[in-house]
């Protein structure tokens, strides 16, 4: 017996890849991506080429962050998208009912922004709810509330879009274009809230028990691990950071409407699992899912710029890396 163990786990051995291609495989798709667009435009790297794929990303990437968690303690959000159009009407309509009273100023921006917090931590807590006390799939839960924030904003827009104040615009507005050195707030917010998800699945009790719930749900709670309370606080997370990426998002068009956020939640999703999260919980970390953001906005740029593929072909070229990425997490487990 002591020979055939002995045996079966060489034969495993033998079998793992000497390269770890979960780590390492998103690297080398973005460093692909890189060497292509260089070939394909010399203004590839060009300095307002690069800034403006990183400002980009910065939106899809605050909302993936808070998505890795959900992903790794085996949940799903389809709403980000809806829940982010929904957020940024409600703040706009925030700040233009208080420039009467307190004028347009940075008081009635910092209210909005405390708002869009408020209204993100609500919607995730909302869904979380749903998911951890009612106990309802998270799939259906966040399905029917897309159906529901993107109703919303088309009913508090009337159909049409709702404008932030142009007086606050214009105050608003370097929270978007301006930043520190050269780099742009958005950027910089990501770069903190990347830093800080990666410290977190990585160093502390609560990105430990994410793991372990999305692994095996059973054996966490016989760990005495608070699966509802964990499960509930990665809802609300993302939905926090939704309104955050909402509050980098709204200084840059200064409005709101039923187009807003629209395949966001996709995009999340495909960076997540992109970046090496397992679909269906049990592994996941922060620096993977920034890598799988930066190979999505890269292809997106490049088709920009070369015109190869249309770029209304973008959200299927999505849906084809989700399901290529799913389906080499599986040959992975396989081997």
């Amino acid at each position: 017996m002591a020979d055939a163990t002995t045996t079966r786990q060489e034969l495993r051995k033998a079998r793992r890849p000497a390269v770890n291609l979960h780590v390492v495989g998103p690297l080398v798709a973005l460093a692909v991506l890189i060497l292509v667009g260089v070939l394909l435009n010399p203004n590839f790297l060009s300095y307002g080429n690069v800034t403006n794929v990183l400002a980009r990303s910065a939106f899809i990437g605050i909302i993936a962050v808070g998505m890795t968690f959900v992903i790794t303690s085996g949940g799903l959000d389809l709403s980000v998208g809806s829940m982010a159009a929904f957020i940024a009407g409600l703040m706009i309509l925030v700040m233009n009912a208080l420039v009467p009273t307190l004028g347009a100023g940075w008081p009635v921006i910092l209210i909005g922004m405390a708002a869009a917090l408020f209204f993100g931590f609500l919607a995730g807590l909302g869904n979380g709810l749903l998911i951890t006390r009612a106990r309802i799939e998270a799939f259906i839960v966040t399905l029917g509330s897309m159906g529901i924030f993107r109703s919303l904003i088309t009913w508090l827009a009337d159909g049409g879009t709702l404008s932030l104040n142009f007086q606050v615009r214009d105050v608003y507005r370097p929270v978007y274009y301006d930043g520190i050195l050269g780099v742009s707030w958005p950027i910089i917010v990501f770069l903190v809230v990347a830093i800080a998800g990666e410290i977190v699945m990585r160093h502390t009790a609560f990105g430990r028990h994410c793991a372990a719930i999305g692994s095996n749900e059973q054996v966490a709670r016989y760990s005495a691990v608070h699966v509802e309370r964990v499960r509930l606080a990665t809802y609300v997370i993302l939905g926090m950071l939704v309104g955050l990426a909402t509050i980098m998002y709204v200084p840059r068009l200064g409005s709101a409407s039923s187009a807003t956020g629209v395949l966001w939640e996709l995009e999340a999703i495909a960076a997540v699992i992109i970046g090496g999260t397992v679909l269906k919980g049990g592994f996941g970390r922060a620096w993977g899912t920034v890598v799988g953001v930066l190979i999505l906005n890269l292809i997106q740029n490049i088709l920009n710029l070369t015109d190869l593929v249309s770029p209304y072909l973008n959200g299927a070229i999505q849906g084809v890396i989700i399901v290529l990425a799913v389906v080499l997490q599986r040959q992975k487990k396989a081997l």
